[in-house]
């Protein structure tokens, strides 16, 4: 049930973001715009998949039943508490670079307040009763800005190590 639920908002929010993306009602843009826009949508987008779907466990947080029991407080969860809500913020200005449009502007809006909304009750209600240790890190990690400490933790965590070799 929880898969099922996972797919069908995801595939909600891509449906509808790709649709509000071909608004014929385009704004005025130029042209250089288009490419710098691709560009950022790639990597914005690659860092979204990496943090909402590598960097946690895929099986125990969207896969199994019932809930992860795992706090991930490295890599980009060291940079902020919801670090998707960042990247989903630059994939919707990549698109806005790229298909600019008032309903565009408007759409994701609302979908980053209510995105940001989500993650407000997450961070409140439920995370501190999934994770023992919530409260620590709610103290040592932003929760959506990242800061100069924040940074180079991310940095010092999310490089990958390397094992020497006996």
């Amino acid at each position: 049930m929880k898969q099922m639920f996972g797919i069908v908002a995801l595939g909600l929010i891509a449906y509808a973001t790709v649709m509000v993306c071909h608004t014929p009602a385009k704004l005025e843009r130029p042209t250089f715009l288009l490419p710098l826009g691709a560009v950022f949508l790639v990597i914005f987008l690659c860092l979204l998949i990496y943090s909402l779907f590598i960097e946690i466990p895929f099986r125990t947080t969207y896969a199994q039943k019932g809930v992860g029991n795992q706090l991930i407080a490295e890599g980009t969860y060291a940079l902020t508490r919801h670090p998707g809500v960042i990247w989903l913020f630059f994939v919707y200005i990549s698109l806005i670079l790229m298909f600019p449009s008032a309903t565009l502007i408007l759409a994701a809006v609302i979908w980053m307040l209510m995105d940001v909304i989500h993650v407000l009750v997450q961070d409140k209600l439920f995370f501190p009763k999934m994770f023992p240790q919530y409260h620590l890190y709610q103290q040592q990690t932003p929760f959506l800005i990242p800061n100069r400490q924040s940074i180079s933790a991310c940095l010092n965590t999310i490089r990958p190590r390397i094992k020497p070799t006996s």
